[in-house]
Parts: structure tokens; C-alpha cells; sequence
């Protein structure tokens, strides 16, 4: 087949801004090897157009109402869907950038690419390998060095992120404090830092704990 018979690639856009829609399917309307087939602005919605539609590839973006990007990306590996998926979002932490790639993403981009590196990005990810920027796979490396937290331990640290003690920790989940300060050396020692407070400051900065208004 010739390049110029070649079928373009097919991608949807998820994301819940309409001006972020209309400025990605303007800018890749101007590319004949790219046809945006249409926009969603949730990730149940999204769903349902992969099935109807079949597109080739997701730009998708992690923070929308109901289901968020990472959800999406989980039921889109359930469902055994072919489409591939780049995240294309305005946040960076080391725990987005490691959870979206563990859960099926090929791709990941900031919202302020530039538009070269996006249509590279597309064209990469469709033809089968990944696309993560130089910044964003070291800081990936970085997370997957680290041993992964366990949910009492995620649990603890979020207490800890409230300023809760060992012994407001224990009395809310019925263990004793010496279990509680265990719990917590073992965080202090998978996050590499000297001290709870330190602990509480890392698990922020680098997206492990989200913090809600």
C-alpha cells in the first residue's frame, strides 16, 4: 500500500474541557495522516465510543468527573480494547506518571507539548511502541526503583498525612502502636526519608497522597 493510500490514524479525544477538544482537533485537522473521529468528555463516554467506533488511538487526559483517566485506562484493558492510549494531561507526579503506564498507557505527554512531539508521539504509540519524553521515563524509573507501598501502609500514610499519632492511628484502625510505628518505618524506609514529616512531604509532592479541598 502507498503512503498515500495508507488509512489515516483514527483518535479520540477524552478530555472534559471543551476548549482543550477544540484546540487538539483544529490543530490535528491540518495533518492528512491523523483524523480526529470525535471527542468525549468522560471516561463512560469514551467507552462507549472505543466500541462504536473503533478508534486507533486515545488522547487522553486523568482528571475528569466519574470515571478519571486511570480508571479509564483499567476497563479499556478489560475490555480488551485495541485501541492504544496516550495520556495527555496537565499533571506530572511521579505516582500519575506510574500509575497510567501500569495500567495500559503507551504514551505520556504534558498538555503543553509541542504540536511536532504529539503527531511523533501518535505515530510512534500506533505503530506499536511507546512514547514517554526523556523527563517523564527518568521519573518513571525513578517510582519503579521504589518498592511499592501496601494499602494498610497507604492507609497509615494518609493519616499521617491528616497529622494524626501512632496512637490516633491504632485507636481508628484497632491496632496496636507499636504495629502503627512498625507500619510507619517501613513507609520511611520504601519512600527513603529520615522522618514521618519528611515521609508526609514526599508522599505529596510526588502524587502518592492526593490532597482534597
Amino acid at each position: 500500500m502507498s503512503n498515500r493510500e495508507k488509512r489515516a490514524i483514527r483518535v479520540l479525544i477524552v478530555d472534559d474541557h471543551p476548549v482543550v477538544q477544540a484546540g487538539l482537533t483544529s490543530m490535528l485537522a491540518t495533518h492528512g495522516d491523523v483524523e480526529v473521529i470525535g471527542s468525549a468528555s468522560s471516561g463512560e463516554e469514551a467507552l462507549a465510543m472505543v466500541k462504536r467506533d473503533m478508534p486507533d488511538i486515545l488522547l487522553l487526559d486523568l482528571r475528569m468527573p466519574g470515571m478519571n483517566g486511570i480508571d479509564t485506562l483499567c476497563a479499556l484493558k478489560e475490555m480488551k480494547a485495541s485501541a492504544r492510549v496516550i495520556v495527555l494531561t496537565s499533571f506530572e507526579t511521579d505516582e500519575n506518571i506510574y500509575r497510567s503506564i501500569q495500567a495500559g498507557a503507551k504514551g505520556y505527554l504534558l498538555k503543553d507539548t509541542s504540536q511536532q512531539q504529539m503527531l511523533e508521539a501518535i505515530a510512534t504509540v500506533h505503530a506499536g511502541r511507546r512514547y514517554i519524553p526523556n523527563q517523564i521515563a527518568a521519573r518513571l524509573a525513578e517510582r519503579m526503583l521504589r518498592s511499592s507501598l501496601t494499602a494498610r501502609e497507604l492507609e497509615i500514610l494518609e493519616m499521617l498525612v491528616k497529622g494524626l499519632t501512632n496512637k490516633g492511628i491504632g485507636g481508628a484502625l484497632t491496632i496496636s502502636e507499636n504495629t502503627v510505628r512498625n507500619h510507619v518505618n517501613s513507609i520511611m524506609e520504601k519512600l527513603e526519608v529520615s522522618d514521618r514529616t519528611e515521609a508526609v512531604a514526599v508522599a505529596i509532592q510526588q502524587g502518592i497522597i492526593q490532597i482534597t479541598s
